[in-house]
């Protein structure tokens, strides 16, 4: 038991809860609760938008499967960080310019129709317990291993201190605390690393174990066809990040679209910066804990590795400050996540029963509820791959959604439908499979990395189904489209 730890993780939760409840000193009106009532600068945007991005996937899992499999694995940070590219591109500011305070909200602007609204908030609730399971799992290993403590007992924790901070003050009360943990992270990460890879240098560039790590595409990454598995990580990576309800939300907060480019532009160069650390740490695992190669949980080697090179109190000091940074991870992706599930479920469930507020405080602990009710169930894979299936979805259902509705006119009602119960339908079934019942080979392979063939199999039905219902695109998309795409300076 590292008692630094224990202590630092309190300070930090004490820290979480502190900043959230000074958040209710802003948040009165209902649209601080959903959009911060667009107020928050580019720097504190971009902060809280790559606080909330950095997932346990980015902190813990990254570093395992790059321990574990090699060179092959860094294309989950690259596909991480080049996501919010293609957002910039084709997403961020005509999004911002749409007016619309969630992705239903978007989605029934662009479409024109009820139906397409109820699917997508449906599958934001989805996406956001899928994406929430990874988070809880990754709090119960980290104090288990700092305390001994039974696994369920992190993700209860977790779920607590977040509904506290997303239920007392909204979007603006979480951005202050995301904006918080962000420099948490970066600084929990890049010490370490700096002082281990310092120590591994001083002891004269020790031979890392390489085998298996000099074969791009085809060395093994555990699944049994690994050049399709690269490329279906590739794809939801890439394609993901614009689906995800969690980051697209920070849009909603934003005053502009220029404001939306900048914002994006600096999330890009933060979460860069943060992904320079990890794929160190797991090559320096190789050094200092191989054991966990063979037997143990990979997941662990950040949380291990300070006190392999440095034994002692530096060694627990050090620790310490990574367990808190996990933590931080946990809490800043998890208030995301609650944030855009709460935002819909009040909306489009709640609100008119108990009113806006009431509404979207029911709905951040229904956001807690559910995963935690499912984590004891799900079958244990490595915390970036269950992240990955998170972005498989989101991939095969708003990406297109966004990217057509977006940019091609001739989208239909219809064909927004079609794609978004193909691409949901396909890619939920697939991982719904891979968490819950044990499989191997190429069938484990097809159902925990779906993205490769099920977002396609979405873009392609949305636009078959368009262009065989032109009678069904919505009257008004040449209005919508020409204020999507005009500049913010004729904007009145």
């Amino acid at each position: 038991m590292n008692i630094f730890s224990i202590v630092t993780v309190v300070v930090l939760i004490t820290a979480t809860i502190s900043i959230g409840l000074y958040g209710l000193h802003f948040s009165r009106a209902t649209s601080d609760f959903f959009v911060a009532s667009k107020s928050a600068s580019t720097f504190a945007n971009a902060s809280a938008m790559s606080g909330e991005y950095l997932s346990a996937a980015s902190f813990l899992g990254i570093a395992g499967l790059v321990m574990l499999y090699g060179i092959d694995m860094l294309w989950y940070p690259v596909g991480f960080t080049a996501g919010f590219l293609v957002l910039l591109l084709f997403v961020a500011a005509p999004l911002r310019r749409s007016g619309a305070y969630t992705l239903p909200d978007f989605a029934e602007t662009r479409m024109e129709s009820r139906a397409v609204r109820r699917l997508s908030s449906a599958l934001v609730v989805l996406i956001g317990w899928l994406y929430l399971l990874p988070q809880m799992q990754a709090a119960g290993l980290t104090l288990h291993l700092m305390t001994g403590a039974s696994t369920a007992s992190g993700g209860l924790i977790v779920a607590l201190v977040v509904g506290l901070t997303v239920a007392g003050g909204g979007t603006r009360s979480i951005s202050l605390v995301q904006t918080f943990q962000y420099w948490i992270k970066l600084v929990a990460i890049a010490i370490p690393t700096v002082l281990v890879a310092w120590a591994w240098s001083d002891a004269g560039h020790p031979r890392l174990s390489t085998a298996a790590w000099s074969e791009p595409l085809t060395a093994s990454t555990g699944h049994a066809y690994p050049l399709y598995a690269n490329v279906a990580v590739v794809t939801a990576t890439f394609l993901g990040t614009m689906g995800l309800p969690h980051v697209l939300v920070r849009f909603y907060a934003i005053k502009d679209g220029r404001t939306a480019r900048r914002t994006t532009l600096l999330a890009i160069a933060l979460i860069g910066g943060f992904f320079l650390f990890p794929p160190a740490i797991g090559a320096l695992g190789r050094y200092y804990a191989p054991e966990l190669l063979t037997h143990g949980n990979v997941d662990t080697v950040a949380l291990m590795l300070p006190e392999r090179a440095f034994p002692g109190a530096l060694g627990q000091v050090l620790g310490a400050l990574v367990a808190a940074g996990a933590f931080a991870a946990f809490m800043a992706t998890a208030s995301g996540l609650v944030l855009s599930i709460a935002g819909v479920m009040s909306q489009d469930l709640l609100q008119k029963r108990m009113g806006a507020i009431t509404g979207f405080r029911t709905g951040a602990a229904l956001a807690l509820i559910v995963p935690l009710a499912v984590l004891p169930y799900v079958v244990r894979h490595h915390l970036a791959e269950m992240v990955v299936m998170a972005f498989a979805v989101a991939a095969s259902t708003f990406c297109p959604l966004l990217v057509l509705g977006i940019w091609w006119k001739r989208l239909s009602t219809a064909g927004a439908i079609a794609g978004l119960l193909i691409g949901g339908i396909s890619s939920l079934t697939c991982v719904a499979a891979a968490l819950f019942i044990p499989t191997s080979g190429l069938m484990h392979t097809l159902l925990a990395q779906p993205a490769a063939w099920t977002a396609p199999l979405a873009f392609l039905s949305m636009i078959v189904v368009s262009l065989l219902t032109p009678d069904h695109v919505p009257a008004h998309a040449s209005i919508t489209l020409g204020r999507l795409h005009t500049p913010d300076k004729f904007v009145a």
